[in-house]
């Protein structure tokens, strides 16, 4: 099966839903997860939302986590309340790119500025900011261990050009 969707920017799945963010679409779209078909539902529109760069989803909440590439992180419920889902710009101001989830931390890569933050699913206040060694140009994607390690893919610049690197910051390089 293929269905074409846009450019998409991010997939998420809980249960037996998958979640599809596309560029510059203030729609989550909605497919079921074992045949790939559109939802019923089609997709939950986000009002406000412009231009989502990526999605997890949270078991523990069941909620959804929406990067905004226009500086916000957006928290949307996948429980129907009288016939709707309610939705949040929960981290208004807060530049976002990709998101990684672990447990009830929610990571948070930004190009501009440069960095990696770890935020608190349970009331969304910034636990620490992770430093970043100074050969990393740009972070493209992050994500947590369950050894309090962090996986990143960036890129680093050096005397013969810019190249792609998969670095692991140890509990020991990490305040």
């Amino acid at each position: 099966m293929l269905y074409v969707v846009g450019e998409v920017t991010g997939v998420a799945q809980l249960g037996n839903i998958v979640y599809v963010i596309c560029n510059n679409f203030p729609c989550i779209k909605m497919f079921t997860a074992d045949t790939l078909r559109p939802h019923r539902n089609k997709g939950i529109h986000v009002q406000g939302m412009r231009a989502p760069s990526d999605i997890v989803a949270c078991h523990h909440d069941r909620q959804l986590y929406v990067a905004d590439s226009s500086n916000s992180i957006w928290r949307v419920s996948v429980s129907v309340s009288d016939g709707a889902r309610s939705h949040d710009e929960w981290l208004p101001g807060v530049p976002a790119n990709k998101l990684s989830l672990t447990s009830r931390h929610l990571l948070v890569t930004s190009y501009d500025p440069l960095g990696l933050r770890q935020y608190s699913t349970t009331d969304g206040q910034l636990m620490r900011e992770i430093p970043l060694p100074s050969y990393v140009d740009h972070v493209w994607h992050a994500t947590e261990t369950s050894r309090d390690t962090f996986i990143l893919c960036h890129s680093v610049t050096s005397e013969d050009g810019n190249h792609w690197a998969v670095s692991k910051l140890s509990r020991l390089t990490v305040t």
